[in-house]
C-alpha cells in the first residue's frame, strides 16, 4: 500500500509538464485523482478536452484511480465543480496541488492589458478559486466530525517572484501574490488541520522551455539533467504524505538533487528614527550616508552588500 491509500486528491494543469507527474505520483502511493486541464499552450491559447483524460488513461492504465475535469481553474463555479467532483464521485477530498499555469512575457514597455490581466487571472485566481473551495470543504468537514481533517494544499510558485525579472512583470507578480495567499492558507489551516505550502520548481516545462529562460533549461547532452522535471515533482508528493504532517508555511525551492528551505523576507533591515516628522532634510540626512555605501538592486531583492 502507498502512503496516500484511500486519499483524494485534484491536481490542476495536470495535462503535461510537472502537472502530469504529480497526477501520476499521487495516483502510484495510492489516491484517487482528479485530473483537471483545459488543455492550452504554454501561453494559455487554445483547448483539448482530451488532455486530461490522456493523463487519467495513464493512472488507470497503472492500475490506479482518476478522472478528468477540463474546467477552467481561474472560473469560481467550475473551481467549485471540481472540488465536487472528488467528493461526490470518491466521497472525500484530501489533497488540493494548484499547478496550472502559463506565461506571456514581455517587458512592460510591450506588455499588453490582456497579457498582464491574463496571466494574473490563471495563476493568482486559478489559486485563489480552487483553494477556497477547497478550504471551505475542510473547514466544514472539521465542524462536523468535531476534529481535525486531512488537507494538504501546495500552492507552485517560481523564483522569479523573488528575483524580479524584467521580461516578465506579469508572471513575477502572479507568483508573488501566490505565496502570499497561500502563507495566510497555512495560518488559517492549522486549526482544521490543514496544511499549506509553497514549491518553486527549477524544472524544465513548457513555460521555461520558451522566452527568456530557454537557455538556463536546455537538457544536457551528458550528465546530471539537473532540471529534469522528475526531480522536482517528489517533492510535491511528500508534502501530501502523512509524512510531512508539521510541514506548513514554508517555500521550497526544488531541482537537481537539491531541496531549499527558502527563508522569509523580514522586517529587520536598517533603522533609522528622527526627534520629529520627517521631512526631506531629515530623510536625506539619515538616509543618504546609508545609501551612498549602496549600488541600486538591479537582481530582484538581493540587496548589494555594503
Amino acid at each position: 500500500m502507498g502512503s496516500l491509500e484511500g486519499k483524494v486528491a485534484v491536481v490542476t494543469g495536470a495535462a503535461h509538464g510537472l502537472g502530469r507527474l504529480h497526477a501520476l505520483g499521487l495516483a502510484a502511493e495510492g489516491a484517487r485523482v482528479v485530473v483537471n486541464d483545459l488543455g492550452v499552450a504554454a501561453d494559455g491559447s487554445g483547448r483539448d478536452d482530451s488532455a486530461a483524460q490522456a493523463v487519467v488513461d495513464e493512472i488507470k492504465s497503472a492500475g490506479g484511480e482518476a478522472i478528468a475535469h477540463s474546467g477552467d481553474v481561474a472560473d469560481f463555479a467550475d473551481a467549485e465543480g471540481m472540488i465536487q467532483a472528488a467528493i461526490e464521485t470518491y466521497g472525500d477530498l484530501n489533497i488540493l496541488v494548484n499547478n496550472a499555469g502559463f506565461t506571456r512575457d514581455g517587458t512592460i514597455f510591450n506588455l499588453t492589458e490582456d497579457e498582464f490581466d491574463s496571466v494574473m487571472r490563471v495563476h493568482v485566481k486559478g489559486h485563489f478559486a480552487p483553494s477556497k473551495f477547497a478550504m471551505t470543504y475542510w473547514r466544514q468537514k472539521s465542524k462536523n466530525d468535531g476534529s481535525p481533517v486531512y488537507g494538504r494544499l501546495i500552492s507552485t510558485a517560481s523564483e522569479s517572484y523573488l528575483f524580479a525579472p524584467p521580461g516578465q512583470p506579469n508572471y513575477s507578480a502572479a507568483k508573488a501574490g501566490i505565496v502570499s495567499l497561500t502563507m495566510g492558507l497555512a495560518q488559517l489551516g492549522v486549526r482544521y488541520g490543514v496544511t499549506a505550502n509553497v514549491v518553486l520548481p527549477r524544472a524544465r516545462t513548457r513555460m521555461t522551455t520558451t522566452g527568456p529562460t530557454a537557455a538556463i533549461f536546455q537538457k544536457p547532452e551528458e550528465g546530471f539533467d539537473n532540471f529534469a522535471p522528475e526531480n522536482a515533482s517528489p517533492l510535491f508528493v511528500y508534502l501530501c504524505t502523512p509524512q510531512a504532517e508539521r510541514v506548513s508555511g514554508y517555500v521550497f525551492v526544488v531541482w537537481g538533487q537539491q531541496v531549499k528551505v527558502v527563508d522569509r523576507p523580514n522586517p529587520n533591515g536598517a533603522m533609522f528614527q528622527t526627534d520629529a516628522s520627517w521631512n526631506l532634510e531629515t530623510l536625506h540626512a539619515e538616509l543618504g550616508p546609508h545609501f551612498e555605501k549602496l549600488e541600486p538592486v538591479v537582481d530582484g531583492y538581493t540587496v548589494p552588500a555594503a
